[in-house]
This record gives C-alpha cells, sequence and structure tokens, in this order.
C-alpha cells in the first residue's frame, strides 16, 4: 500500500532524529556495562601494552545506586480514594519490575516511554509496557508539552543492517509498517484508528529543562571522572608489574658464574631468585634498587572518587572512601541526605509520567477518560530508615497518641492486599470465637476487681 506525503514526511523526519542520537545511546549504553575503552591510554603507557587497561565503572554506581531509591508505592485520586483498578492493573503487567525498567532507562539515557495499549486477550486489563529508548522518537508539541507522533523501529535484518519494521502512533491513530528488504521502502502492513484524542505513550525525561525535551543522562558529570580514573588505574596496574617488584643488580660476574655444579647453565628464574644468593667470585658485587612507591596512584584514585562523590550526591562510603573510625548512625543519615533528596525530585517528575500512565490505563479499560493530573503517584520513602526509627518518630510527633489504625498500619508495613484480606479474615474469626471472647471477658472482669482491691485497701478479699 503507497504511503501519502505526510506519513512519508513523518516517518523520514522520525528516522533522522533517531539516527542522530544512536551514536550517543551506544556509547552511554558501553559506559553503564562497563565495556567502554579508552581513547587515550597516556604517555606512559605504549598502545601495545593496551591488555592492561582497567576500567571503573562509576556510572553503573551512580544510576543503580539512584534508582533503588525510586520505587511506587500506590495511586491515589485526588479525594485520597485509592485507585485499586490502577493497582490492579500495576500487578497484572508486573510493573513492580517492570517500572524500574524505565526509572533506568531515564538515568542512563535521560529519557524512557511506556506504552499503553488495548488487551485483546483480557480487555479488563490493558497492556503497559516499557519500551526501549533506543527503539522510540517522539515529537513533542511545546504548546501541550505532550508527544504529538512517536515512532518505534525494531527488527534489524542481519542482512542490511536496518530496521525491517515500524510502528507510528498519532493521536487517533496506530499504523503499522514493515521495510522491503530488496528496495529499503516502508509499506503500511495495518492500521488502528482508535481515535483516543492522544498519543498512548508517556515519556520520562531526566533533567529536563524548560523548552527541551531530550533529557541528560544521570552519567553525563561522571564519564570524563571515569575515564581519568581508568588512566589512572591502568597506570597503576602496569607501575605494579614493572615497578613495584624491587629490581636486583649484580657487577663483576660473567656468565660462567650462572651454572651449577654440573656445569649447567641455570634458568633464568632460578638465577634471579636463588643462585646468586652467594659466589666464589669475589669480584661480585649485589644490590638492589629501591620499588616504586605506588601510593600517589591510590591518591589520584581517591581523588577521583571524592569528585564523583560531590557531583552525584553520592555518600563517599559508595564508592569506597572509608575512615578507620565507623560513622554513627547520625552521621551515615547526614551523608545520605542530598543523595534523598535528589531521589525526592526524581519522584516528582516521573511521579507526573506514572500518572499518565494510570489515566491512560483508565481510558483504554473504561473507555472514559480522567484527566491525567487527577492521579496522585505516592512513592516508598527515598531514605533508608529502620522501622523503629520510623515508629520512634512517629510517636515524638504525636504525643504517644495512636494515629495509625490496623489498616493503616498494614499499608505502612507494605502488606499486599491478599495479606489484609488474610488477616481480616482471621480477626473476623477470632472476634467470632464464643471461647476467646469468654476468656477475654474474665480477664477484663479480673483486672477490674484487682484495680477495685488496689483502690480500698481496707476491703476484704
Amino acid at each position: 500500500m503507497a504511503l501519502d506525503l505526510e506519513v512519508t514526511r513523518s516517518l523520514d523526519r522520525l528516522n533522522v532524529l533517531r539516527d542522530a542520537r544512536w551514536p550517543d545511546d551506544e556509547r552511554l549504553d558501553k559506559y553503564y556495562n562497563g565495556t567502554q575503552r579508552l581513547k587515550l591510554m597516556g604517555l606512559a603507557v605504549p598502545p601495545a601494552l593496551r591488555s592492561f587497561e582497567t576500567v571503573v565503572n562509576w556510572p553503573r554506581l551512580t544510576v543503580d545506586a539512584l534508582e533503588a531509591r525510586l520505587d511506587v508505592k500506590t495511586f491515589y485520586l485526588p479525594d485520597g480514594t485509592r485507585a485499586d483498578a490502577v493497582l490492579e492493573g500495576w500487578a497484572y503487567n508486573n510493573l513492580d519490575s517492570e517500572s524500574s525498567l524505565a526509572h533506568l532507562d531515564a538515568l542512563i539515557y535521560g529519557r524512557a516511554f511506556v506504552c499503553v495499549g488495548a488487551n485483546e486477550d483480557d480487555p479488563a486489563h490493558p497492556l503497559v509496557t516499557v519500551e526501549s529508548p533506543r527503539e522510540i522518537t517522539v515529537e513533542i508539541d511545546p504548546r501541550t508539552r505532550r508527544i504529538a507522533r512517536a515512532l518505534r523501529v525494531y527488527g534489524v535484518s542481519e542482512k542490511t543492517g536496518l530496521p525491517m519494521h515500524a510502528t507510528l502512533y498519532e493521536p487517533d491513530a496506530t499504523t503499522w509498517f514493515q521495510r522491503d528488504e530488496a528496495f529499503g521502502r516502508w509499506a503500511e502492513t495495518g492500521r488502528d484508528e482508535h481515535r483516543l484524542g492522544r498519543v498512548p505513550i508517556v515519556m520520562m525525561v531526566n533533567r529536563r529543562r524548560a523548552g527541551d525535551f531530550s533529557g541528560v543522562s544521570e552519567m553525563a558529570d561522571v564519564i570524563g571522572l571515569t575515564d581519568s580514573a581508568a588512566q589512572a588505574l591502568t597506570n597503576l596496574r602496569l607501575a605494579a608489574e614493572t615497578h613495584a617488584i624491587p629490581a636486583r643488580h649484580v657487577a663483576g660476574v660473567s656468565k660462567g658464574d650462572f651454572v651449577d655444579s654440573a656445569g649447567n647453565v641455570l634458568p633464568v628464574w632460578e638465577s634471579y631468585f636463588t643462585a646468586i644468593m652467594a659466589t666464589a667470585n669475589k669480584d661480585a658485587k649485589f644490590g638492589q634498587f629501591s620499588a616504586s612507591d605506588l601510593k600517589n596512584f591510590h591518591e589520584t584514585v581517591n581523588h577521583y572518587a571524592g569528585l564523583v562523590a560531590s557531583v552525584t550526591k553520592m555518600p563517599t562510603t559508595y564508592l569506597g572512601l572509608t575512615t578507620s573510625n565507623p560513622a554513627s548512625a547520625d552521621a551515615i543519615r547526614s551523608a545520605e541526605a542530598p543523595h534523598v533528596k535528589l531521589a525526592e525530585r526524581k519522584q516528582r517528575a516521573f511521579g507526573d509520567s506514572w500518572a499518565w500512565v494510570a489515566a491512560l490505563y483508565e481510558r483504554f479499560r473504561t473507555g472514559e477518560w480522567t484527566s491525567g493530573d487527577a492521579f496522585r503517584t505516592h512513592w516508598h520513602d527515598a531514605a533508608t530508615p529502620t522501622v523503629q526509627a520510623r515508629a520512634d518518630s512517629i510517636v515524638k510527633l504525636t504525643g504517644g497518641k495512636p494515629v495509625l489504625s490496623i489498616e493503616g498500619a498494614w499499608d505502612e508495613m507494605g502488606w499486599s492486599e491478599a495479606r489484609k484480606q488474610t488477616e481480616r479474615e482471621r480477626l473476623a474469626s477470632e472476634a467470632e470465637d464464643p471461647e476467646l471472647t469468654r476468656i477475654m471477658r474474665d480477664l477484663v472482669v479480673g483486672t477490674e476487681a484487682t484495680n477495685v482491691v488496689a483502690d480500698d485497701p481496707g476491703s476484704v478479699s
């Protein structure tokens, strides 16, 4: 089926954007996986010794340490009602684990995408999938700040190296294409006129700025420092092989001194380690050069680690910088505070995106729109407080008065609805047990009698 001019232009324009971003995305992917190579080995390391190259994967640490603080807890409507249908869809689509993939992509590449669509097998549970930002390119409407068009390309041909399949998402239709391998032209293979009114894809942008929706990788500030540290570690490894072991020297000997009692020439390693510990040659003089001190390499790497900690707001202990005296609990919390605050900022930005995912899910489920900002995304605490510390804080703030119902306590403990229902049934069963009720009544009566005796010392028991 021939494509009209507007569709052809959209495909070409979005493909150009994707191709322009591909090299940078490839570079970021290598840094996260720790497979990057140093461009400059340094003057002290000749190219032939590249096998000594050592990579320190601080970019992955930067991303993973921050992503570990981003856990969606639940969704609420403005009136405080919990969005139970959305939570059911969250579980149905395994988003407890899949949401982490979206957060990782946003932190690595600066952007992530979540797609919502109809589920033919189970219409009551629309599909929510996290898609690779390396496959999706979007155009943003600067006025509404929504996605105007999105293109996903996938299925690379082994023969041509080009993607063979594409999906064009538009506000009122989704169109599928397949590339002709012989001529390289796209042909339409299917079209869904869903009349949704908006593109069913939600974009998460990391470090977004006004008017800029491309996003910035969380690793951007770390990459240069990582290369510098990797170069220092490579020099350290080479120095450990060549200068860390003290070299020996001997003068006044001849080749004939390096033989055994039978006159056989000794192997080199025997000569070095044992054979010349003593000799009958009165002119022989032995000595040893001082080994190189590698402390300067250690200090250099630690210096770079400190700089990484400062730009990422990570505690220095995350980077292996420790002191002889363990830090106190208050000191640990103080060191984590900037990193926790950064995670809370990410929660605020990513939470808006997840709210729109919830709105799209409800649109596909019910056929009716709920405004995207009608949902509120609640997150688990980005800090790492203990249960005891949290409970102690609540007691102090309320003067010891109860502030949580049993249901509220279950929510704080993170129990699932299934576990809550089990406990509700157990509590109801206990309340209906006549024997248990009698025992509790006897205990209460006994306690009251004891109190009467205590209040009236002259009474006779």
